[in-house]
């Protein structure tokens, strides 16, 4: 456990945190002391799996606090927002953000029958990339942020590679990256440190979303020098790494952690 975080005064907050990269996240910076604010959109039918890992984690002594709420519409992150400055005490600030939001839309482009269309790039965007920014606003208004805030956002190599049927998530990588630039060097004078985790082909249930998504795990075990591919623990050894005091000085950048999948 960090001793810079034992006294539990320092809390991490992820969006999207009930699967995948969220989750591991979570459970990496449990370990590490930190508090866990964990807000998440799942079915009914989903929860008893998510509440297993979540107490999962409560039983190693960790803090955490859920939310079952939509992160996207403006009016339930006002209400998040509010709530999260209810549970916390005076003393206590969020020192991490994690966006791990990856909801959009997966449909090919042109053609006939159902392909993507500007409705579709919009929604995708607007939960991919631009909510993380809306979520940092909101916190920055409610003083919940520390002196030396961690902001890290999860992108992928689709952000220049096209696969079929990505095309709105890539539109919506780029602009999360530029977002992120801009947020590092906006934010500065506010202590707050913002980067971009480019995890290689993961294993998980947003991945298998995604057309062809067999292929792209096998393709992706073939190129990396390590011959697996990304787990979703490795990601999560990132997240912590950069929440590192030492990890100060690294700001407005994305960080690969593909065991060098994408040199290939």
């Amino acid at each position: 456990m960090s001793d810079q975080n034992s006294n539990k005064k320092n809390w991490c907050l992820i969006l999207g945190a009930s699967s995948g990269l969220g989750l591991a996240t979570a459970k990496k910076m449990g370990s590490e002391g930190y508090g866990l604010l964990l807000v998440h959109r799942d079915r009914r039918a989903d929860m008893p799996g998510i509440e297993d890992a979540f107490e999962s984690i409560k039983a190693t002594g960790c803090p955490l606090i859920s939310f079952n709420q939509d992160a996207i519409q403006e009016v339930n992150r006002k209400e998040l927002v509010a709530k999260l400055a209810d549970r916390l005490r005076s003393d206590q600030k969020i020192s991490v953000v994690v966006h791990s939001i990856a909801r959009g839309n997966l449909k090919p482009m042109g053609g006939t029958g159902d392909s993507l269309s500007t409705s579709d790039l919009q929604v995708t965007i607007n939960s991919m990339a631009l909510s993380l920014y809306d979520w940092i606003k909101d916190l920055i208004a409610a003083d919940l942020l520390d002196s030396d805030t961690r902001v890290l956002a999860f992108t992928s190599e689709g952000n220049t590679r096209v696969w079929e049927g990505y095309g709105a998530v890539s539109a919506a990588k780029v602009a999360l990256e530029s977002l992120v630039r801009q947020m590092a060097v906006e934010f500065a004078p506010l202590g707050i440190r913002c980067n971009c985790i480019q995890a290689g082909v993961t294993d998980t249930p947003s991945l298998r979303m995604i057309p062809g998504s067999e292929k792209l795990i096998e393709a992706a075990r073939k190129r990396n020098p390590n011959r697996r591919i990304t787990r979703a623990e490795d990601v999560g050894n990132v997240v912590y790494l950069l929440s590192r005091k030492e990890a100060a000085w690294i700001t407005g950048t994305v960080i690969k952690a593909d065991g060098g999948e994408s040199l290939r």
